[in-house]
């Protein structure tokens, strides 16, 4: 399963955009596929799909990623595997083109789980990452929202759904997850984060059990909304606590999940779900999710 954003996403409402949207999420859901049928691994698979989405500049993770308050990139990420929990996180990191590969060199390639700003650019560096210049994640769209953000003084979520900014093009937070032939389930999550937000500011997204969460026992989970929301509730994490203590399955997990997020936080945004027996399940809280899957080997789904 992917995701690219929850939202308004009222310009999904052009038939040309639709369909460049709906491409997009199925292309990179066949490519999950093959990179299984080749043998990678439900770890691998993540990892791929979520670079090809954060290369992909109209979503909001890697070049797309919206500007902070002073007009800058700052991008969060994490990577999952469900065999025995192993995680890896950046946050407020600048010039790296897919921080999803960055968050999985700090789950291989060091002792810790997360790594943020200058530590992690650090360590970026002592990997041999390539850093992309700055133009590379300026498009036209995210200056001129954070344009429209600055002349209303506020940060303005890029999947926002209330009525005041419901006109405008809101994708957010990325995200994949899978189950592969051995059984093992893995997750990832990737972020601009907020148009205009403060510098220094992280979101749900590299926070395991917020935005990102796998256990083969239980489930995998990748989340996009309002990141506060997430890390108050803990989302990820709850959905898989319904399946571990009241054997639930995905679509039960998620109802419940979504359930508990509005009732404590009136929280805004989705979540994409696989179950550890491969059941696929997706629940949102705003008008519309972008998102995909493949459930048990079957044609890819996809739908706003």
């Amino acid at each position: 399963m992917v995701h690219g954003g929850a939202g308004a996403l009222d310009n999904v409402k052009d038939d040309k955009t639709a369909v460049r949207y709906l491409e997009s999420i199925r292309r990179i859901l066949e490519h999950g596929r093959e990179v299984m049928e080749l043998g990678g691994s439900a770890l691998q698979a993540v990892e791929a799909c979520a670079s090809l989405l954060e290369d992909d500049p109209v979503f909001n993770a890697g070049c797309g990623s919206v500007l902070n308050e002073n007009g800058k990139v700052e991008m969060d990420a994490a990577i999952m595997d469900g065999r025995d929990l192993s995680a890896g996180a950046v946050a407020a990191i600048d010039n790296i083109a897919n921080p999803i590969q960055l968050a999985r060199l700090v789950m291989t390639e060091s002792e810790h789980v997360m790594l943020i700003a200058e530590g992690a650019m650090r360590f970026a560096d002592h990997c041999g990452m390539e850093r992309a210049p700055e133009n590379y994640f300026y498009t036209p769209d995210r200056v001129e929202q954070l344009k429209q953000a600055r002349l209303k003084n506020k940060i303005m979520l890029d999947h926002d759904d209330t009525e005041e900014d419901s006109e405008d093009q809101k994708y957010g937070t990325i995200g994949a997850i899978a189950l592969d032939p051995m059984g093992n389930l893995a997750a990832a999550t990737s972020t601009g984060g907020i148009v205009n937000k403060r510098m220094g500011r992280v979101g749900d997204s590299p926070i395991v059990g917020s935005g990102v969460y796998a256990d083969n026992e239980t489930c995998a989970v990748s989340a996009t909304g309002y990141g506060e929301d997430f890390m108050r509730t803990v989302i990820s994490k709850t959905i898989s606590d319904f399946i571990y203590m009241k054997e639930m399955n995905a679509d039960a997990a998620t109802r419940a999940g979504i359930e508990y997020l509005t009732r404590k936080v009136k929280g805004r945004g989705g979540v994409i779900v696989i179950d550890h027996n491969g059941n696929c399940a997706s629940g949102f809280t705003t008008k519309k999710m972008i998102h995909g899957w493949i459930e048990h080997g079957g044609e890819a789904v996809v739908r706003f």
